[in-house]
């Protein structure tokens, strides 16, 4: 096990996958125990992971996440599991402070708990990349998803393909994003 902060250095989105090596049971199931255990807003847990692993499915799913004009999502055909989200509602406590105080906890609940997925995956070597752009039409009529229902987010899941090397992060430095006591 790595120090956390060597495992959110590691952790990256994956683009090229292994297609010949499936992920175990075993360690996708601690992967769904890591989002399950994730904090949400009064205990909402306003998610379903549907784990799509049978080949002829998850390639439709794979094929409605990129198109002839935006193809950069091309490379989940090679990722042996998509996990499509489903955002459910929170709990009525939490939808009351969705509207008094326009804000979305389900939104941000989800993403606590596809992070903590993303981190329990790079923990056991195993590569992620949390997609947004999809066709959530075609993606819902494949998997039974109720039309009220959204799918915000579909996370590629497998082995990195052995010329996949770790990249280094581009980011804002401290002095870019923290202030102290003032935005000023």
């Amino acid at each position: 096990m790595k120090t956390f902060k060597g495992l959110v250095k590691t952790r990256q989105s994956v683009r090229k996958y292994n297609n010949s090596k499936q992920v175990e049971s075993s360690k996708l199931e601690l992967c769904l125990e890591a989002a399950r255990l994730a904090p949400s807003a009064s205990n909402s847990q306003p998610w379903t992971f549907i784990v799509v692993n049978k080949p002829d499915l998850k390639n439709k799913i794979a094929n409605a996440t990129f198109s002839k004009t935006v193809s950069f999502n091309k490379f989940t055909v090679d990722a042996p599991i998509l996990i499509v989200v489903v955002t459910e509602k929170s709990a009525l406590k939490a939808q009351m402070g969705n509207f008094l105080k326009n804000q979305q906890y389900n939104l941000l609940d989800i993403g606590t708990a596809i992070e903590n997925f993303c981190l329990q995956a790079t923990d056991l070597g195993l590569g992620t990349c949390m997609l947004g752009w999809f066709n959530e039409k075609k993606i819902k009529e494949l998997l039974d998803i109720p039309t009220k229902k959204r799918v915000n987010i579909v996370i590629s899941l497998g082995y990195a393909h052995e010329n996949v090397t770790l990249r280094d992060k581009k980011r804002k430095s401290m002095q870019e994003f923290v202030k102290y006591n003032s935005y000023k």
